[in-house]
């Protein structure tokens, strides 16, 4: 109480000019109607630039519910598009009514935990088992192809992404429909290599390489990478592909779990077979 008291009595002649002049602009206005508006603009701008800036903050920290509402919408969608259902012919009761069953539905997720650097790679995501997580589950992003859902527990879920050299993904030449395989043999995190691709099937730089549907986790058509360049073992058959991946991983937030409805019913006939 006293500090305040010292400070108004050391700057008493301030304050009082500051009210004088306070009483000035008032008496002006009122009786001033061109004096009235201008002080009102100017009024206005000085709040509106200062409401802009709370604006512009609460959006920034609100960006964070803004990308999640966006990945779950998009997983939504991607559940909808053509590659995600397949087609049955009903010939019983009318004929060549073809029906469509959803193969493949997507679980948004957000990555808490990454590598991309070491000799194996690992994920961590943000859902586990009672949010359908299970193992062996395909895992993209919006760019393109990550990995392999490999260890869960309740809320979270470990995934061997392609950046690691256990990782191995059926792929296909998207112009010319040549099938491979996806491996990583370490380096580079931006690239990965692609093999048994014969060299009779003839290949251009920046090819496109997308998930070939030969394998039950991932639906055909998935963005892979791009061809940057390739080569041929002596007395080999087939290319070594170096491929640019479509998937930036040292920036990856969000991803897309795969459910496919009838995985377990597809790997009951290979085990068969």
């Amino acid at each position: 109480m006293f500090r305040i008291l010292a400070i108004l009595k050391r700057y008493d002649f301030v304050i009082v000019f500051l009210l004088l002049e306070l009483g000035a602009v008032l008496l002006i206005t009122r009786h001033s109607y061109y004096q009235q508006s201008k002080i009102i603009t100017w009024g206005n701008s000085i709040s509106g630039a200062i409401y802009n800036a709370v604006s512009s903050v609460t959006e920034y920290f609100g960006l964070r519910t803004q990308n999640e509402m966006l990945a779950a919408e998009n997983a939504a969608l991607r559940s909808q598009i053509e590659e995600s259902y397949i087609s049955f012919d009903k010939q019983r009761f009318v004929c060549n009514d073809t029906v469509y069953l959803q193969t493949y539905h997507y679980i948004d997720a957000r990555i808490i935990k990454s590598s991309w650097n070491k000799p194996s790679n690992y994920l961590m995501i943000n859902k586990g088992k009672l949010h359908g997580i299970m193992p062996d589950m395909g895992v993209i992003s919006p760019q393109g192809l990550v990995g392999v859902v490999v260890q869960t527990t309740s809320n979270f879920a470990t995934i061997m992404p392609i950046l690691h050299p256990d990782s191995r993904s059926s792929v296909k030449i998207k112009r010319t429909n040549s099938n491979g395989t996806l491996v990583w043999e370490g380096g580079d995190f931006r690239y990965a290599t692609v093999i048994d691709i014969p060299t009779t099937h003839q290949l251009h730089q920046g090819d496109t390489i997308i998930t070939s549907g030969q394998d039950p986790t991932f639906p055909k058509g998935i963005l892979v990478g791009f061809v940057e360049e390739t080569t041929t073992p002596p007395g080999s058959g087939f290319y070594n592909i170096r491929i640019r991946l479509a998937t930036q991983f040292n920036v990856l937030e969000h991803a897309y779990i795969i459910h496919n409805n009838f995985k377990e019913e597809q790997d009951s006939l290979s085990m068969a077979d």
